[in-house]
């Protein structure tokens, strides 16, 4: 598009542009919007919390997780993308170095910690897997896919306790997960009793 010459006059413009002379207004009141990435994430837990239904908590808990899985480092989201490709072929010792990559170039980065723990956890090195869910917990408290797998991890080292906390305290982020809270029910049955 051509400007014109700051010299020329009103009437040298084209007919077009004599009728846009006068430009909308900017809305007096603008809607506020999350300035950065946690008190977005503030903003979804509570609206997890609140969530009327389960349909209603899984669009939140989606969007979640998309701003949990978005890092600034294109090379991190393409390392996390082959992480992810390497654990649906099942080939874990790659997702595993893949992941360590992603740790090592962006060591904030909460989600590679967790997805390094799923690894870990799926090939039955608990210890490893606790040490990655002490990482996640320690940079997003409220990561209730990371206390999830805690409370699964305790439950199978047969920390009955332990596991319950960690299940409760999913609960409390999110409300809605599913199956949480049947071994809540179980677990509360065998670590404190049976209400009379």
């Amino acid at each position: 598009m051509i400007v014109p010459a700051a010299s020329a006059q009103q009437d040298d413009l084209p007919d077009p542009l004599q009728k846009q002379k006068k430009l909308p207004e900017a809305p007096s009141k603008l809607p506020k919007v999350p300035a950065d990435r946690s008190r977005g994430l503030d903003f979804l837990f509570g609206a997890l919390k609140a969530a009327p239904d389960d349909a209603s908590a899984r669009a939140v808990e989606a969007r979640i997780w998309a701003l949990w899985l978005q890092t600034p480092s294109d090379t991190a989201a393409l390392l996390m993308t082959r992480a992810k490709a390497a654990m649906d072929t099942r080939q874990m010792d790659v997702a595993i170095k893949l992941l360590d990559a992603t740790i090592k170039l962006r060591p904030d980065y909460v989600e590679a910690w967790n997805r390094r723990a799923t690894v870990f956890y799926l090939k039955n090195d608990y210890g490893r897997s606790l040490s990655d869910i002490q990482q996640v917990l320690a940079r997003e408290p409220r990561h209730f896919g990371a206390l999830a797998g805690l409370g699964m991890i305790m439950q199978e080292l047969g920390d009955d306790k332990h596991a319950l906390e960690a299940f409760r305290k999913a609960l409390a982020v999110n409300p809605h997960l599913e199956k949480v809270p049947d071994l809540v029910k179980t677990l509360t049955e065998k670590v404190e009793g049976r209400d009379i």
